[in-house]
């Protein structure tokens, strides 16, 4: 994890300019490559050994978040947002503080999975359509997570060819 990180900080320039580059002119075939990458990413990177999303960042849970999540662990919802959520400054419902309570520190496994919030199901965002309307994120998901790193370096091999 931490020799992605430093890779990710050294190109954080380059992969700003190059991702900047797609923004002002999207190739036709973009969201196909974009999916290939993605599953080809994924293929290679293994969450589970790293985690670092759930150990550094807390997503943004919404209101169906809250009520899938809390009626799982069999809880009223404002019991839930009480002993796990705050409200940040944008007034959105994040969690109390990171590592995020639901992940297993022996094993990087999120004990919510399969009702986890939309945010982790998505993250790190690297299958979206259209994914330079996301160009900050992209760029911060890079220094936190390994497949985005790579996801953006192989978009890079592919598109400068």
């Amino acid at each position: 994890m931490n020799h992605y990180n430093q890779q990710a900080q050294q190109k954080s320039k380059e992969h700003q300019k190059f991702l900047e580059q797609i923004k002002k002119k999207p190739p036709k075939n973009l969201d196909y490559l974009v999916e290939d990458l993605h599953e080809e990413t994924f293929e290679e990177i293994d969450c589970l050994a790293c985690a670092n999303c759930c150990k550094t960042t807390g997503p943004l849970f919404t209101e169906k978040d809250k009520e899938r999540i809390a009626k799982h662990l069999r809880m009223k919802i404002s019991d839930f947002e009480t002993k796990f959520l705050r409200l940040d400054e944008d007034n959105d419902w994040v969690l109390q503080s990171t590592p995020c309570f639901f992940l297993d520190p022996n094993d990087n496994k999120c004990n919510i999975y399969d009702v986890r919030p939309k945010a982790c199901r998505e993250y790190p965002h690297t299958d979206r359509k259209k994914i330079y309307q996301i160009n900050n994120l992209t760029l911060k998901n890079t220094l936190i997570c390994p497949a985005a790193y790579v996801f953006v370096e192989k978009l890079r091999k592919n598109l400068e060819k």
